[in-house]
């Protein structure tokens, strides 16, 4: 079935414009529930949200929406979203939802959907869920209609429950921690977790206004973390994005550090501790190639999926692997989430750091990635990798890499977007590469 409403994260678009719009919202809410609504039990649904000025308008319709078909509503407020995964699941929830458009500006929204286990819905679930949102919800009587209320002690719950992942026997004390929250989600948990774990925290991106989320900020905007660790001489820099299920870090000399040198590091420690499951790491396509060279000579394996963490953790699931992410950010640890968790990632490079006693720079660079260039090329509608001079510029280039790096192309799941990817060991190729792939996609488009 083609898919009007979810994409490869949920339901994500501009706000008040389709798919959404506070309709759509109420709709999911209608339909979700019913799809939910299993066995004789009082049913309930876990609301959380970032801090999007359009999050009170969806939250609202999500709230008529759940109620309307019977199902109680648990509202937690602005929450990272692996918070919501987990209170979904310690409250016996039926299902959870979370409001935000992640990294996007504050004009676009989302409504991501985990189900009762804190995983993201299967693409079965999100396919049954779509095939009902246009028409009639099914309404619950009068007598049965849901019930909404809000829980004090939610931040309180995540913050407990991040921590819990760090070892016992460690602290952050003397360790001075830059920490940009991207004036979204994690505004008030991150700086708290690591202050009651001892830290000298430095805080960015914790006065949101609605309207500042990720703007010029956060993980995706890393410039003034940067400009902060050096201004103030921090051990590490740590930025989320809005929805604080991605990490970037910045080491101690102010140089940025990605999702595949974070995975290098935690994959090493946990493998080193007998800790890694699966006989290696999982990670998308997009990761660098040094990152697969780095765990060859460590005797692991790099298992490659699409882009997407849902995509991530179906293959750790099916592999039981305990560890995979992506080059982004997105670092998922299965022993102690079920989705992303940006805090719980940086708890784990910031035990790897203690635990060495060297300086970030030092330990966060395991590996000399290959020349990576990532080029995206907007287009408004067609299929352009389908025109036959697209086709023949892409083999050529394929053909010209050929043993000596990769080609990724694909289209967005979120925009409408074509992303060109290369990387190998001639920087001069690479670009080249890149450049008459974008060239022919845009003429085609």
């Amino acid at each position: 079935m083609t898919r009007k409403y979810f994409g490869t994260d949920g339901i994500r678009g501009r706000t008040n414009e389709p798919p959404m719009t506070p309709e759509v919202a109420m709709k999911v809410g209608q339909v979700a529930g019913a799809h939910f609504l299993r066995g004789k039990h009082r049913h309930r649904v876990v609301i959380g949200k970032d801090t999007r000025l359009s999050g009170y308008m969806m939250e609202s319709a999500l709230v008529a929406g759940f109620t309307s078909v019977g199902m109680d509503v648990v509202l937690v407020g602005p929450l990272p979203t692996p918070a919501v995964a987990m209170l979904t699941r310690s409250m016996r929830a039926d299902l959870g939802v979370m409001i935000s458009a992640s990294h996007n500006p504050f004009a676009d929204n989302g409504i991501k959907l985990f189900g009762p286990d804190g995983y993201k819905l299967s693409d079965e679930d999100e396919a049954a869920i779509e095939s009902k949102l246009e028409r009639p919800p099914r309404l619950a009587a009068a007598p049965d209609i849901g019930r909404a209320r809000r829980v004090e002690d939610a931040r309180g719950r995540y913050i407990h429950f991040a921590k819990s992942a760090f070892p016992d026997h460690l602290r952050l004390d003397g360790l001075r921690i830059a920490i940009d929250c991207a004036n979204g989600a994690a505004y008030q948990v991150a700086p708290s977790a690591l202050w009651e774990l001892g830290a000298d925290v430095i805080t960015l991106g914790v006065s949101p206004s609605g309207t500042n989320i990720n703007e010029d900020c956060g993980s995706t905007h890393p410039a003034a973390l940067q400009a902060k660790v050096l201004e103030t001489r921090a051990d590490i820099g740590i930025a989320l994005d809005g929805d604080a299920d991605r990490l970037v870090v910045v080491d101690n000399q102010g140089q940025l550090v990605d999702g595949d040198q974070l995975m290098a590091l935690i994959g090493g420690t946990m493998a080193k501790r007998g800790a890694l499951r699966g006989g290696g790491v999982v990670a998308t396509v997009m990761s660098n190639l040094g990152l697969e060279r780095y765990f060859a000579s460590q005797g692991l394996a790099l298992f490659r999926t699409k882009v997407g963490d849902r995509y991530v953790l179906e293959d750790m699931r099916a592999r039981d692997c305990n560890l995979g992410g992506e080059q982004s950010g997105h670092i998922i640890l299965a022993d102690h989430a079920t989705t992303g968790d940006g805090l719980i990632a940086a708890l784990q490079v910031l035990a790897a750091l203690v635990e060495s006693g060297n300086p970030a720079h030092r330990v966060l660079h395991l590996f000399d990635p290959l020349p990576q260039l990532l080029k995206n090329v907007r287009f408004n509608g067609g299929q352009p990798l389908d025109d036959d001079r697209v086709k023949s510029v892409i083999a050529d280039a394929e053909n010209r890499l050929a043993g000596t790096g990769r080609l990724v192309i694909r289209k967005s799941g979120t925009e409408p977007l074509i992303r060109v990817m290369a990387e190998g060991e001639d920087d001069g190729l690479v670009a080249a590469v890149v450049d008459e792939i974008c060239d022919a996609v845009r003429r085609a488009a």
